[in-house]
């Protein structure tokens, strides 16, 4: 069996010309990946194409090598790929996924060059799609095409997962969901996952939940001179939703293990965006929509949070002549009219945060890795969303996270797969 110190030897360094040779060709598709549907629907197996023309001359597929590819289709036009690199000890494997094969929308006239071709800039690669995530496409594909040249004599099998349709919620069943509600990742549970798709050089272990909201709130429309005769319901969103905020952040303080686990802001309740119907500047209007959303630490459920902002908000209708008010004639109960102002609160889909497990013999060796390629390691969380993660763990996958430049991440990958053909 290969030791350690000879497999990172074998596998070597990144090859920078086919690693940009390849990054090149998927970037030339990015402006058919982008992910915003339904004007804008990707088109994930332009990058399958080139990914497989790397690795099918070394698979099992035209009997050039070791490498077991499976192009899985749910939808025409949108594959994903699970690329093997077999081991010789049954129920010992390590897997690399996350690397998606859709970009975010890029609008050329935004940009100082063509986001939809690379571009290099000293040490810098550019254009839509380079990080996020064309760029760790290529460099996993890189790893698995060294493992089927090199084949080096390993006891861990090494899975690959490129799959579609990581930058979108609205449409489901084309990308990991599916292949996990198939059964075709299974086997996976049975070591570590590293999900390499995250930004900066070191593990991300935890990320916030997201919680979108919109309060829709009911007054009376009338003449801004007669105000007296009017219930304002911008004012009484902005006072709703102070009063909504303090009892929040009573409920759902800071956690003790956000700082164990390097969040830099704790749970957080907030509104982004403001509507109303229009009309002219003496006009009070008869309704409006404040909308938001909560970050929330994995260390609070989604759920029970959805429910006491809804008991907040029943509250506030209930004892509304209680609330306060603006000014003298700010007001939000006509009693004379039997008037009162009334909010309704609902919520788009949740999806809850991540916590890594620290424990994860998967999270010591990528710690390991990092310490030894990039000199340091300072694990970290962030309160953006990745639901895709959360949804694997609950599903039995010991989820590690985490994201790097390319050559030093081709090195960390190298030494996470030869620290754990090392362990027992």
């Amino acid at each position: 069996m290969a030791t350690m110190t000879n497999l990172l030897e074998t596998l070597g360094s990144l090859e920078r010309d086919s690693f940009v040779s390849l990054l090149s060709n998927l970037m030339d598709e990015s402006r058919y990946l982008q992910n915003n549907p339904p004007e804008l629907v990707p088109e994930e197996d332009r990058v399958v194409k080139h990914v497989l023309n790397s690795l099918l001359p070394l698979s099992t597929t035209t009997d050039g090598g070791p490498l077991i590819l499976n192009h899985v289709t749910y939808f025409p036009g949108r594959g994903n790929l699970i690329v093997e690199y077999p081991g010789t000890v049954p129920g010992k494997i390590l897997s690399f996924v996350g690397c998606h094969m859709d970009v975010v929308t890029a609008n050329p006239d935004d940009w100082d060059f063509d986001p939809f071709t690379l571009s290099i800039d000293g040490d810098k690669l550019r254009g839509r799609g380079t990080t996020d995530c064309l760029g760790h496409v290529a460099l996993v594909t890189e790893l698995m095409r060294k493992l089927g040249e090199t084949k080096p004599n390993l006891k861990s099998t090494v899975v690959a997962v490129f799959i579609a349709n990581e930058e979108d919620v609205v449409i489901t069943g084309v990308g990991i969901d599916a292949l996990v509600q198939d059964g075709l990742l299974n086997k996976l549970k049975e070591g570590p996952m590293f999900w390499i798709d995250t930004a900066d050089k070191q593990p991300c272990v935890g990320t916030s939940g997201m919680i979108p909201w919109k309060l829709h709130v009911t007054g009376k429309l009338f003449h801004s001179g007669l105000c007296d005769k009017a219930i304002n319901p911008l004012e009484l969103a902005m006072d709703a939703i102070k009063e909504t905020q303090l009892q929040f952040y009573k409920d759902f303080p800071p956690h003790p293990k956000e700082q164990v686990y390097g969040f830099t802001i704790p749970s957080t309740m907030k509104p982004t965006q403001w509507s109303y119907p229009g009309g002219v500047i003496n006009q009070i209007p008869g309704e409006c929509t404040i909308s938001g959303d909560v970050r929330l630490t994995p260390f609070y459920n989604v759920n029970d949070v959805t429910k006491k902002l809804l008991e907040y908000i029943d509250d506030i209708n209930d004892n509304i002549q209680k609330l306060e008010t603006r000014g003298p004639v700010s007001k939000y109960v006509l009693s004379d009219e039997n008037l009162r102002g009334s909010l309704t609160l609902t919520f788009d889909e949740v999806s809850s945060g991540v916590a890594c497990d620290l424990n994860s013999r998967g999270f010591h060796v990528l710690c390991k890795a990092t310490e030894e390629v990039v000199g340091n390691v300072k694990p970290f969380s962030v309160a953006g969303s990745l639901p895709l993660i959360r949804e694997l763990q609950d599903e039995g996958f010991d989820v590690q996270a985490c994201g790097y430049d390319m050559s030093q991440g081709y090195r960390v990958l190298a030494s996470i797969v030869a620290q754990l053909e090392d362990s027992e």
